[in-house]
């Protein structure tokens, strides 16, 4: 089990190379990709691989959560660089594309889906805590309606990202946009 004291600085970059070399081979469909190919494309033993990663499971479910965690980043940036409803914007079309990124990832993440990893709440988490960042944001701009709340948000797009029709990503698209203009104007419904 690895440590809690910071690692030197070769095991740290031995570690960033193995999650970019997974990475790649889960975004690329290579989803089978072994623990041997894997530390051979970061330029690493198979032991060491173990050494920060105590099995592949592990080894996908940090690679998700290094996702997610870029992902939940981008709030504060787009809400310096935006206003608070194009910010809500552009953050909806990152969580589309984030979708893609774990439809690439889907068979590797399938590996943690049967352990008791919490990486798929945390991760719900985390992004229904950024919608509400850009939510609150745009609420107190007055350009969002108040009253929706992340966690509902994202069921939303979890409904229209989970489709598997060829083309979705299209369709995911403009539906985000029709939830967003929904988002800026119309009346608040009672218990949404």
């Amino acid at each position: 089990m690895p440590s809690s004291r910071p690692l030197r600085a070769d095991a740290r970059r031995n570690r960033e190379a193995l999650l970019t070399a997974a990475r790649e081979a889960f975004l690329t469909g290579d989803a089978d990709a072994h623990v041997e190919e894997i530390a051979r494309r970061a330029g690493v033993a198979v032991g060491t691989l173990y050494r920060h990663f105590e099995t592949r499971e592990a080894l996908v479910a940090e690679v998700y959560r290094q996702e997610v965690a870029e992902l939940c980043a981008a709030p504060a940036r787009l809400l310096a660089d935006h206003a608070p409803d194009e910010a809500l914007r552009r953050f909806l079309l990152l969580l589309v594309e984030h979708s893609a990124v774990g439809k690439g990832m889907a068979e590797a993440l399938e590996s943690i889906m049967a352990t008791d990893s919490p990486v798929f709440d945390d991760a719900r988490a985390e992004m229904a805590r950024a919608l509400d960042e850009l939510l609150a944001a745009g609420v107190a701009a007055g350009a969002i309606r108040d009253g929706v709340s992340g966690r509902v948000l994202l069921r939303a797009l979890g409904g229209i990202c989970g489709m598997r029709a060829k083309g979705w990503r299209d369709d995911a698209v403009r539906i985000t946009a029709i939830l967003h203009d929904g988002l800026r104007g119309g009346r608040r419904e009672p218990g949404v």
